[in-house]
């Protein structure tokens, strides 16, 4: 969204499509990357069980969302700042017990439910997903590459809904000129998910996510006054 606006892209209801659907491709690099785990049925419950908070949140509130969210800079940015600084907090108090669970199948459904709601916020456009459903995973005591690869697998189902569910109700008023750049975003999305995300996996090895919140509030804090 921020992009569109540095380019001077109007936000229109096709925009907002794009926005969301050139997100399959990150998708389907996730499938590519975890293709072996995410056949495995006990992934495949937790997995269901984290989505459905997310499916109904977002069934509810998707006028809302489109009409009103998407397309609203200042939401995005506001999402930004709180949401560095929130995370910055988080990881100086956080402490990662040895305890900590580290398989997948010693995630309760319990657990699934409370990332699953994490993740719902991400409804508001400028909040991570990833972030969120990956700090409520180290609340409620899970290892952090653990928690950063369900997330990573959690995209699947709740982009691939998020997606249909869009294309279900906008697909009818695009153009045939809308499809090419749908495309194009779509492999770009891909290729650069690729990368992000095997970078994203040795980069937590050995640091925390303040560095991301910092990046968040200078992206923020520039954004606004440079831009707006």
């Amino acid at each position: 969204m921020l992009a569109s606006t540095l380019l001077k892209i109007q936000q229109t209801d096709f925009q907002k499509s794009f926005d969301i659907i050139i997100q399959l491709g990150a998708i389907l690099a996730v499938v590519v990357l975890y293709w072996k785990r995410l056949w495995q049925w006990e992934t495949i419950k937790k997995l269901f069980v984290a989505f459905v908070p997310t499916a109904i949140l977002g069934l509810a509130l998707y006028k809302v969302v489109k009409s009103y969210l998407l397309g609203s800079d200042a939401v995005v940015l506001w999402a930004l700042l709180l949401g560095g600084i929130i995370l910055i907090i988080f990881e100086l108090l956080h402490k990662e017990k040895p305890t900590a669970v580290e398989d997948f199948s010693a995630i309760s459904y319990g657990q699934a439910v409370v990332i699953g709601l994490f993740q719902s916020i991400a409804i508001i456009p400028g909040v991570s997903r990833s972030a969120a459903t990956i700090v409520g995973g180290l609340l409620l005591g899970l290892k952090r590459k653990t928690i950063v690869e369900f997330s990573f697998l959690l995209a699947v189902p709740t982009m691939l809904a998020a997606s249909a569910l869009d294309l279900y109700k906008s697909a009818g008023s695009f153009a045939s000129a809308d499809w090419a750049p749908l495309v194009v975003g779509f492999v770009v999305s891909f290729l650069v998910a690729m990368v992000a995300i095997k970078w994203l996996l040795r980069f937590i090895q050995k640091n925390s996510f303040i560095g991301f919140g910092v990046y968040r509030i200078v992206v923020a804090v520039l954004f606004w006054w440079l831009v707006l």
